[in-house]
């Protein structure tokens, strides 16, 4: 018995840590990069607000699924534990794999982007790329080593000071009043083929940037009141990341009209070349490594408590439930860490992030089906949140999913090989795990 208090995870987390994470594994650089490209696809200024909010409500819809599975089961790795309950340990066994996968290429990723940033400030260590992003990891593994509390601070400060960066960039955009621009046309046709095709590609563009939206239920086990902190942080985060989204949009189309910005890569640059002169590039390039780090030190934490999780349901080796004294699951911590460690080696993520977006889709979509069975199979379940609307908002989420896997299977069928591929290969896996169990 002492053996298993002693690999049970601290609840030192509250309410400003959920809120942090959720911001801090959310907003990312997609926020400055994207808005080029979905003005290039859509081309009109309300259908792409629209298409924002459109992002943004369906996220919303899924928090309000989220908020009444992970406080009906708050355990650490979010997701899986609500499939498992409801479709059995197979079904718990994929979809947590799955959700490790997405949520362990972000840190390699995000190593590699920081030091390409840092090399644009300072073009003279352009040779230590490498070196930097593989320095970078073994910082956070230390930070994260050495306890949750850190982990946790840390959280909070970045993500608050990537919060005030925004904030600034958007009051800078909506001062400024230097050039005429034209008043926005309205596109009489609106229902081109093209356009609809347009929609789907740039929402999928967009659900990538609201992904990390539940980062707070992989942590739920590790809150100090998760009944009432979790569905709070959820609405209160998401609907703070929306805001944050539609408002940087406004901002950017206030300074440069839509058609100087569909050219652009790094909308946010070109912004902020024309707000702050040359500057504007290094002003960009540090909200962007304020952010990077915030979304960084997330998505060091969140692998972990999955794993953490598989581990404890016999899906990984018995010794990954190891937690030390600061509340880390360590062993789940270093295995993550070494498999960012080879992909920042490798390096190719173009690949991994399409095939990201389409699991987390497949992930979330079983979490809504899974609160539907719940509901009929274990009525008796304590559940402190009972989503609103029920069960009409789930069954939109479930057809918003659906709607939007078919989207990235039409998009991006090579992906959904690979996923058709994993899938085949894991169920003899499963089994042979299982027997290990027994």
């Amino acid at each position: 018995m002492s053996d298993f208090k002693k690999n049970q995870l601290q609840k030192s987390l509250g309410l400003s840590f959920n809120i942090a994470v959720l911001i801090g594994g959310t907003i990312g650089v997609g926020i400055l990069r994207t808005p080029g490209t979905i003005a290039e696809m859509l081309s009109n200024y309300w259908l792409i607000i629209a298409s924002w909010l459109f992002g943004g409500l369906y996220v919303l819809l899924g928090a309000n699924s989220y908020a009444e599975l992970a406080t009906m089961l708050p355990k650490a790795g979010g997701s899986y534990n609500y499939i498992k309950r409801a479709f059995g340990e197979y079904a718990g066994f994929l979809s947590g794999w799955f959700d490790y996968i997405t949520n362990v290429i972000p840190p390699a990723f995000y190593c590699i982007v920081i030091s390409e940033y840092i090399i644009i400030l300072f073009p003279s260590l352009a040779n230590y790329s490498a070196v930097m992003a593989i320095s970078l990891l073994l910082a956070f593994v230390l930070i994260h080593l050495s306890g949750v509390k850190n982990g946790s601070v840390i959280q909070q400060i970045t993500s608050l000071l990537k919060v005030i960066c925004f904030v600034a960039l958007v009051v800078a955009c909506f001062m400024y009043s230097g050039i005429e621009t034209a008043p926005i046309k309205t596109d009489s046709s609106f229902f081109q083929i093209g356009l609809i095709f347009g929609f789907f590609k740039s929402l999928q563009l967009i659900i990538g940037t609201y992904n990390g939206w539940n980062s707070v239920c992989f942590f739920a086990e590790e809150n100090d009141d998760p009944s009432k902190n979790i569905p709070r942080s959820l609405y209160s985060g998401v609907l703070l990341v929306m805001s944050i989204y539609v408002l940087v949009n406004a901002a950017f189309f206030h300074v440069l009209p839509i058609e100087t910005l569909a050219k652009s890569n790094l909308a946010a640059a070109d912004v902020a070349k024309i707000l702050f002169g040359e500057n504007g590039a290094v002003i960009v390039t540090v909200i962007s490594i304020f952010s990077l780090i915030s979304i960084l030190n997330a998505f060091m934490m969140i692998p972990p408590r999955i794993l953490y999780g598989l581990s404890r349901d016999g899906f990984f080796i018995e010794k990954g439930t190891q937690v030390n004294k600061g509340g880390t699951p360590i062993v789940a911590l270093l295995v993550s860490s070494l498999f960012s460690l080879f992909l920042i080696c490798i390096g190719s993520f173009e690949v991994l992030f399409s095939f990201a977006a389409f699991i987390s889709i497949i992930v979330w979509g079983l979490a809504y089906f899974s609160l539907l069975k719940l509901r009929t199979k274990e009525p008796d379940l304590p559940r402190p949140y009972r989503s609103f609307w029920y069960p009409w908002t789930t069954i939109i989420a479930i057809i918003f999913s659906i709607a939007l896997l078919a989207g990235f299977i039409y998009s991006d069928p090579k992906s959904f090989i690979i996923i058709v591929g994993i899938t085949v290969v894991s169920y003899p896996l499963f089994l042979v795990l299982t027997r290990n169990k027994k």
